[in-house]
């Protein structure tokens, strides 16, 4: 695990170095630029980059090369932008123009390497995937790559041997023998095929790391198992895949065609495939936050020769959820093709982005519709009941859940968090008769859930009941999310609400730690320090609060208590303070 924390980090720091360029400055610095001279452009188009404005980008960094239309910096910061956001046949004459710059081949000569397989010109991308600086990324993406030319070139035998002498750090191997198994599979090698998929299938601890392409790796197993005629061998792949991520749409109707006696296709067909499909993986694996730009580019170059990928139409939307970008998500979500299993995935994402928008009215149309067309999913009914909720219309979404609730003649672990949602909806209406028994219900299915936990262990101690059972749930929910900011608040405000105020203190410090920019979070350590003395640092707590922008309930409580403090504790307990807000939400079926 440490291994790939490292890869990532190192990844991360490459992102930077690629991509930011020189320090951007604040938007107010754009506001006085003249777009007349190359550093007005120039400043511009870092600016509009920075917002993520990347068509604004593109006009200014046009603009700016028009005043030195030999700059190489500019050549290279207008092709990635082009490449990121899809238009790639614009990028490749900046390609062509850099291939010789060692700094930025890992980007120019990649994408001539992709148009190359777009041609067919497998030995043309051979060459172009030659780099002068390689890091160990970049002779995994060259590597791979590498061995799809040269199965392109009918040489599967060779390909196989560049893959077996492809030297890396430990994480190289799931990947390779990923590829492995799908040149051989391509190549007719039946037996290299299988060894190889099996050997992919068996490195569980990489498929922790890397898990897209470990289950891509499963469903491709499964497909070739199906295909040389052991069905019952390709469903036990599937049963093994299902048990490492449980409803995933794709194994679901994997399972259905081998189960209905259908062969299902190979998820690689041609070299050009495979290409995409290596730069598909990376991505993926690389899409845990923070490198979205860097990923976006593999995606696109992935994207360029396989334009019709539902995987990797789904890892961009992804991507532009984390970027909070719902309109381009929904964009790739459209474009996901009908016939794919994950089409239906995409359309209730494609709601939820609607609300993030405040188009909730568009949103309830939509996701009522899926609804409508197939009552059972239970995906559904947590996606209409999460934009309910995002309105505050719990009523609405207590109403769909208790629907929801009727479906499910005997509900599984799978459908904890339909419980968890009608609780949180009940609790919101204040009926807690009803709230309680769903929490509990939700435990039951799925003991030891981190959020149900916090939720029920919080509410609990804010009810002044069932004190040590609350406390206790939440500090097991601290231990299995110890990076959780809003859970380990609650935890501080627990002990806040029982008086125990240098608890309060240690627990609610972690949290603002973990979670510097929530005003609730600030807010609430503020009153700890309060409490302990630390009158000082609490005005500083709670001036900060202030500035993050909070709810109006809380803005005004923030307000009141920079004026006046907080009352002293005679004659009345912490409990009998004004409650505090329910704790934070988190949707985890949500991605982004």
């Amino acid at each position: 695990m440490r291994k790939r924390l490292v890869w990532l980090a190192s990844v991360s720091a490459l992102t930077a170095a690629i991509l930011m360029g020189p320090p951007a400055l604040a938007k107010r610095a754009a506001d006085s630029v003249q777009i007349g001279s190359f550093t007005g452009a120039y400043l511009a188009a870092r600016v509009a980059e920075v917002d993520n404005d990347m068509g604004a980008a593109i006009d200014y960094y046009r603009r700016a090369l028009e005043f030195d239309p030999d700059n190489q910096q500019l050549q290279q910061s207008l092709m990635l932008v082009l490449i990121s956001v899809g238009r790639f046949d614009e990028a490749l004459p900046l390609a062509d123009r850099l291939k010789t710059v060692p700094e930025v081949e890992r980007f120019s000569r990649v994408a001539l390497a992709v148009d190359a397989f777009r041609k067919k010109d497998y030995r043309e991308a051979g060459n172009w995937l030659q780099l002068a600086l390689e890091s160990d990324l970049d002779r995994l993406v060259t590597g791979l790559m590498g061995a799809w030319a040269k199965a392109g070139r009918n040489e599967g035998s060779e390909a196989l041997a560049d893959l077996d002498a492809l030297d890396g750090p430990e994480w190289f191997a799931m990947f390779a023998t990923y590829h492995r198994a799908l040149i051989a599979d391509m190549a007719g090698l039946t037996e290299e095929a299988e060894a190889s998929y099996q050997a992919t299938l068996d490195n569980a601890a990489a498929g922790s790391a890397a898990p897209e392409t470990w289950l891509r790796a499963a469903e491709a197993y499964a497909g070739f198992l199906a295909r040389r005629g052991d069905r019952n061998e390709a469903l036990a792949v599937i049963g093994k895949a299902e048990e490492f991520a449980s409803g995933r749409l794709s194994l679901v109707a994997l399972r259905e065609r081998i189960e209905k006696g259908e062969t299902p296709e190979a998820i690689v067909t041609t070299p050009a495939d495979g290409a995409s499909e290596v730069l598909l993986d990376l991505g993926a694996a690389l899409n845990r936050g923070g490198g979205e730009p860097f990923v976006k580019l593999y995606l696109q170059l992935a994207l360029a020769m396989r334009p019709n990928s539902d995987a990797v139409l789904l890892q961009l939307a992804s991507v532009a959820e984390q970027q909070s970008d719902s309109e381009e998500a929904i964009s790739f979500y459209e474009r996901i093709p009908a016939a794919s299993p994950l089409k239906r995935a995409a359309e209730l994402q494609l709601g939820l982005n609607l609300a993030d928008l405040k188009r909730h009215d568009e949103a309830i149309k939509h996701l009522t519709r899926l609804l409508d067309s197939d009552p059972t999913d239970m995906r559904a009914y947590l996606a209409l009941g999460g934009v309910y909720a995002s309105k505050e219309d719990y009523k609405s979404a207590a109403e769909l859940y208790d629907r929801a609730v009727e479906r499910l003649k005997e509900p599984t672990n799978a459908n904890w968090n339909v419980f968890y949602q009608r609780g949180i909806a009940y609790e919101r209406l204040k009926q807690w008769p009803k709230a309680e028994p769903n929490f509990r219900k939700a435990l039951e299915l799925y003991p030891d859930q981190p959020q149900v936990m916090n939720y029920l262990g919080y509410s609990w101690v804010d009810m002044n009941i069932n004190l040590s059972e609350g406390l206790e749930l939440i500090r097991k929910a601290v231990d299995l999310r110890p990076s959780d900011g809003y859970i380990v608040d609650s935890l501080g405000w627990a002990y806040y609400r029982l008086n125990r105020f240098d608890e309060a203190v240690v627990e609610l410090e972690r949290a603002v730690s973990l979670k510097p920019d929530d005003p609730v979070l600030n807010d609430h350590l503020g009153d700890a320090y309060w409490r302990v003395g630390r009158k000082l640092e609490a005005t500083f707590q709670w001036r900060h609060a202030r500035d993050l922008k909070p709810d109006p309930d809380v803005l005004l409580s923030v307000q009141k208590k920079l004026k006046e403090g907080l009352p002293a504790l005679e004659g009345k307990t912490a409990l009998e303070a004004p409650a505090p807000p329910a704790p934070k939400v988190v949707d985890p079926d949500k991605k982004g």
